[in-house]
Order: C-alpha cells, then sequence, then structure tokens
C-alpha cells in the first residue's frame, strides 16, 4: 500500500465516529486532502470541518469519486454497504486503494516517535492520560484517541510523540511500529473477529514483538506512587494512571516534575468514561432525586469496575440499565456476565445493540436475561428485561427515589437516551398518582405499574394483553363492566351455537373482536354485524378484518352478533369443539405467534425448532402445544417476554420465517 503523503486525496466512510475523525484530522494535517460522509451530523463533524476536512451528510456511492487516492473504512461498515462495493469495484479497476482505519493510522503512526497503548480495557483512559502528562510536562505530543473530553478532543498535532490508541478489534494492532507500547489487559474479546483466544493474543503478540519498548500495567506496581490515588476513583484507574507515570519515567522525566504535573493530567476521564450527567457539575447533588452516570462499559470486566465505583458512592439503590454491545460478543461472555453486576440492586436490561452484526442465535438479549435469570445473585435484586432504551429510562425515571445511582451501560446507541434524561430529570416531575398494577389486566397476570396520566392503553378487559415489568406512565382504558364487549367471551356461545368453534379460547367479546379471534378455519369476525367503539357504529365492513387482527379504532364497548342464518361453518357443538381442543392451562393467553400461513402452523414449527423444551425463570412452554406460555409459579413478564423472543429466534434461524405475535405488546 502507498504510504500517506501530502497531496493524496482521501475519503473517510463513516468519518463522524470516534475512531475515524481522528485519522481524517491527521490525514489532513499531514497535506492531504480530505473528505468524508457519516449518517448524521454531529459536534464531532462540525469539529472536522472547521479543521478543513469536507463533510457530506448521508450515505452514497456516489461519494466514491474518479479522482480519489483512497477511501478509508471502519470494521463498522458492512461489507455488503453500497459504498463498499463501490469501492472494491472502483479499486478492481485500478486507480483506488480502498484501506481501513487501524491500516491508515499505523502508517502515520510507524514514521513518527510513537507511544501506542492497546488492551482489552482502559486503553483509552490511559492514553488520555499519557497524552495529558506529556502536554503538562512541558512536552508537546500529537496524539489520536478514540475518547474526548470537553477540553481535549480525539486528535492534536504537535511536535512531540504521536500517542494513539491501538485498536484491536480488527486485527489491524498487529501493523504497529511502537517506540513505546503499553499493554494494559489481555481479556478475551472481539470474538466476531478472533475465533479464539489463542487468536487474539497472537494479534498482541505481533505487536509487542515489534516494538522497542514494552510496558504492561500488570506487571507495575502502584503502592510507589501513592500519591495518585486521592487524584482519581477506582483502583483501574489508579493503574491506569501508574501507567501513564511509568511512560512519561522511560522518556526521562523526573518524579517531582510528574507529581507537580498529575492534578492537570489526571482532572478528568474522557467521555463516557464513569461520567455524571445528573446532576450538573455545578450542583453538589445533595438533594437531587438521583444520580445518573454514564459509562461505556460493555465487556464483563469493564462493567464490574465501573459499578465498584458506582458502590463506592454508597448509594440507597444502585440501579443499571445496560445494552449489550454485538451478538457474537453477548453469546461469547454470557456467563461472564451476571458475576459482573454482583453490586447491583436493579438490572434493567434493553436490545442487544448489533453493530453491523446479523442476529446471532444465542447472543439475543433474552439469552443474556435467561443467564441472569438462572444465576444466583449475591444481593437481592431486581431484573427486568425492556423492549427499548426510552422503556427502560421511562422505568427509572418513573420509579426514582433520592439516593439511587443509575448506570447507563453500553457502548451502542443507549448514549441516545441522555438528551432525555436531562429533560425529564431538570423538570424531576412528581408523580401525581399512586401506581397501579397493570397484572390485572392480562391473562398472563403478570407486568409492572402505571401512573397514569399518559397516552390511552386500550385494553379491553385484558384478553390477548402483555405487559411489561416496566413502569410506565399510560393510561389504561378498558370497556366498563356490565358492557357485553367487557364480558367473557365464553359467556356467548351457550346463546350463538354458531359461535362453537371459538369454545376453550380465552378473552374478551371485545378482545376477540380487536384481534379478530378464531379457529377449526373459522374466526369472530365473520360472525360480526357491528361494533361501537369509541361511541361510533362500525359496521363488519368497515372494521378491517384480517387474519387475527382488525382495524376497529378506539375503545370497543360494544359488539353486535349478525342473525345466524346456518350456513357457513359447519355446526357442531361446543363439547364436539371442546374435544377436538386441548384444554389451556391457567394463566395463558392462548396462541403466543400467528400462524405463518393456513398450511404453516406456527405450533408446528415451533415444536420442530425444539421450543418444548423451553423455560426462562417461572415461565414455559406448554407441553400440550408448542406456541403456548404457561405464566408458572414465580413468573414475571420479562420472563415471558425473553421465552418468546427465544422462541422467534428459533423458527427463525431454522427456517428463515420471522413469528409474528398475535399477543398484543409483545415484540420480538
Amino acid at each position: 500500500m502507498t504510504p500517506v503523503s501530502g497531496g493524496r486525496r482521501y475519503h473517510l466512510i463513516g468519518v463522524g465516529g470516534v475512531g475515524m475523525a481522528g485519522v481524517a484530522y491527521h490525514l489532513k494535517k499531514a497535506g492531504c486532502e480530505v473528505s468524508g460522509c457519516d449518517l448524521h451530523a454531529s459536534p464531532r463533524t462540525r469539529w472536522l470541518e472547521a479543521n478543513g476536512v469536507r463533510v457530506a451528510i448521508g450515505h452514497s456511492p456516489k461519494h466514491i469519486a474518479p479522482d480519489l487516492d483512497a477511501c478509508v473504512f471502519t470494521p463498522a461498515v458492512p461489507k455488503g454497504s453500497p459504498e463498499f462495493a463501490a469501492a472494491q469495484e472502483r479499486a478492481r479497476t485500478g486507480g483506488l486503494e480502498v484501506k481501513f482505519r487501524g491500516e491508515v493510522l499505523a502508517e502515520m503512526f510507524n514514521a513518527s516517535d510513537g507511544i501506542a497503548v492497546c488492551g482489552t480495557h482502559g486503553k483509552t483512559t490511559t492514553s488520555t492520560f499519557v497524552a495529558k502528562l506529556l502536554r503538562a510536562l512541558g512536552d508537546d505530543p500529537s496524539w489520536c484517541i478514540g475518547g474526548e473530553t470537553d477540553d481535549f478532543p480525539v486528535a492534536g498535532k504537535g511536535t512531540g510523540p504521536f500517542v494513539i490508541e491501538a485498536d484491536e478489534s480488527d486485527g489491524t494492532l498487529a501493523l504497529y511500529r511502537a517506540r513505546t507500547l503499553v499493554v494494559t489487559s489481555l481479556d478475551y474479546d472481539h470474538p466476531d473477529h478472533f475465533k479464539t483466544y489463542a487468536d487474539y493474543l497472537a494479534c498482541y503478540k505481533a505487536a509487542m514483538a515489534a516494538a522497542d519498548d514494552v510496558i504492561e500495567t500488570s506487571a507495575l506496581p502502584t503502592d510507589d506512587w501513592p500519591e495518585i490515588r486521592p487524584l482519581v476513583l477506582g483502583e483501574h484507574n489508579v493503574r491506569n494512571a501508574r501507567t501513564a507515570v511509568e511512560v512519561a519515567l522511560r522518556r526521562g522525566y523526573s518524579r517531582e516534575a510528574i507529581l507537580a504535573a498529575l492534578p492537570e493530567a489526571l482532572a478528568a476521564l474522557p467521555d463516557r468514561r464513569f461520567e455524571r450527567i445528573w446532576p450538573p457539575a455545578s450542583d453538589s447533588g445533595v438533594s437531587a432525586p438521583a444520580t445518573v452516570i454514564t459509562d461505556y462499559a460493555h465487556h464483563p470486566a469493564e462493567i464490574a469496575c465501573a459499578l465498584s465505583m458506582a458502590r463506592a458512592l454508597n448509594p440507597a439503590r444502585l440501579r443499571v440499565m445496560f445494552q449489550p454491545h454485538r451478538y457474537s460478543r453477548t453469546k461469547t461472555l454470557l456467563a461472564e456476565f451476571p458475576p459482573a453486576f454482583a453490586e447491583a440492586d436493579e438490572i434493567v436490561l434493553v436490545p442487544v445493540y448489533p453493530a453491523f452484526e446479523e442476529p446471532v442465535l444465542g447472543g439475543d438479549i433474552a439469552d443474556l436475561y435467561a443467564a441472569f435469570r438462572a444465576s444466583a445473585p449475591p444481593r437481592p435484586r431486581t431484573l427486568i428485561l425492556a423492549r427499548s432504551t426510552d422503556e427502560a429510562w421511562r422505568h427509572m425515571f418513573l420509579t426514582r427515589r433520592t439516593g439511587d445511582v443509575v448506570m447507563v451501560l453500553g457502548a451502542g446507541d443507549l448514549i441516545g437516551i441522555v438528551p432525555k434524561i436531562l429533560s425529564d430529570m431538570s423538570r424531576a416531575a412528581e408523580n401525581a398518582a399512586e401506581p397501579v398494577s397493570l397484572s390485572a389486566h392480562s391473562f398472563f397476570r403478570t407486568g409492572g405499574v402505571t401512573y397514569g396520566g399518559g397516552a390511552p392503553e386500550i385494553v379491553g378487559m385484558g384478553s390477548n394483553t402483555w405487559f411489561s415489568d416496566c413502569a410506565t406512565d399510560c393510561e389504561i382504558v378498558s370497556a366498563p363492566a356490565g358492557s357485553n364487549a367487557a364480558q367473557p367471551g365464553a359467556a356467548l356461545i351457550a346463546s350463538h351455537p354458531e359461535l362453537a368453534f371459538m369454545a376453550g379460547i380465552p378473552g374478551t367479546v371485545g378482545g376477540w373482536a380487536k384481534m379478530n379471534a378464531g379457529a377449526f378455519g373459522d374466526c369472530f369476525g365473520n360472525h360480526i354485524d357491528y361494533v361501537v367503539a369509541d361511541g361510533r357504529r362500525i359496521p363488519a365492513a368497515d372494521c378491517g378484518f384480517g387474519y387475527r387482527t382488525s382495524t376497529i379504532p378506539g375503545l370497543i364497548t360494544e359488539v353486535a352478533l349478525r342473525t345466524a342464518d346456518g350456513t357457513g361453518h359447519p355446526q357442531k357443538s361446543a363439547a364436539d369443539y371442546l374435544a377436538r381442543r386441548k384444554c389451556f392451562p391457567q394463566r395463558t393467553c392462548g396462541s403466543v405467534f400467528k400462524n405463518p400461513s393456513p398450511e404453516l402452523p406456527a405450533g408446528k414449527l415451533l415444536e420442530e425448532a425444539g421450543a418444548k423444551s423451553l423455560r426462562i425463570g417461572g415461565a414455559y412452554v406448554w407441553d400440550g402445544h408448542a406456541n403456548v406460555i404457561v405464566a408458572g409459579d414465580g413468573c414475571t413478564s420479562s420472563d415471558i417476554l425473553a421465552l418468546a423472543r427465544i422462541m422467534a429466534a428459533r423458527v427463525r434461524h431454522r427456517f428463515g420465517i420471522s413469528l409474528v405475535p398475535e399477543i398484543r405488546n409483545l415484540q420480538v
């Protein structure tokens, strides 16, 4: 590959990323013509533009201009993206080099007096400490680091040594030729690239063999520099700081000079490294309704460190929102996650951030939830599976108490919830009503609580509805007692023998209508004359009846059946149908998933995918039918959600079919 030189034209895909932005900056400082694109504008893209890098918002293969010399990709960009395909085609016909971030950074770094910081954990903080310490000592370093603070951007250009954070995730670490190589830790990670721990270590060993000098954090004492400990929080950050001190010592700085520079160098951690976002720094937080801290931790070892720091704050409750990063990492490290959360009093899990990965069987958030549910925590705790980061935060906000510390953990897009957190906490609206249990509104008899006052949730009498364990502020609206829509559907069958095919199906009249319930080739909508919803009479022809669905808006308060004409569905007694139908256990909503087609029942697919063997917590698949979940002893709504997600994943993996839930609110 052609080395970096002035005058060449580079285009960077995903230029606003924390790693790519630094490379773009240094290419520009090297005299290259640099452009880039990213999906969204951000403070970082605006910073790049201020430094002469042209940034286009949005992705397009048209960005691969004919006069480009090189196109640089982050490993996060999928190989099937249109831009990558266009770049590969240009490379085949000649005239364009396709490079990855680590390759370009290595080319610039290897020609310098370079200090590279690598390792599974702590490399962003350590490299920041190194660069800031050298600067405080009077040196003039350049740097390219995957993190920033308010006064220290991702990259800077000086005349002194070049300090970089060397990423191992795509194997490009092996390309670096460092004057000084710092290795912070060596826990197995990035199983999407390194299939075994031996592969992972081999990458580090190549970089270590090529370095002039190697500093291993684990080999350094910390007691010989007691002055560090009061300046940082957490034993791991003591080690990170001690490593920066070692770099300075080996560059010839005296103990006295280093001691004088340490307070400035260690004054702040990079963003999202145990960063308190509420209350603001100007507020002491003594009377705050809760303290909210965000942290980039996503590997079990990092999580354990972050939570130990949070526990040191002596919270009344330590509450954690966690978003795993990548399906492959979640699956590979599944057993290591639950022990890492030993300090937590409450854990709310949100769906995995895929980082362009396709789903991996066994790596879903439901699999992680199941691992937590099966573990024996060292302290009593609450465990919840949320459907989204918004739902998880809403729960945290509505159930906050003075003295809580809320940790927002993960390297994915959950950081996008921060503006909502700041907005909610700044107004800190008090709950106007006592919480009401949602469990009474579901045939599963599970669910969290609602504080009311929010958008209405129309549930009829709760048939075929699932409610999250997360607290909400929705207002539950149900058909008034006494209306025929509120009555159990089974009561109709005695007076309407044409509905005998519905015998044994749980639900209310309104619920049957809303979901167009059915069986044995017939459905409830076929027998409806009209419904009254939100006070409006809607004839059956306008109800939009489809397979297990309708378009009936609002709250159904009346269902009128048409007069039976003796045609259509063959007449049999309810007893005949009950004899053919398996009797559903208590605390079930009947079928979980819709049939993909009449010829392809969901139950058959689930049984062939091994669903009948599944159980999570108190929820289990009924041995009488693979498409039925039963809420057993100790069952929570999160158990049901996790089990349904794993059931759907098995069918998707084996047959390539995405099952659609028949139960309202359930998301898989």
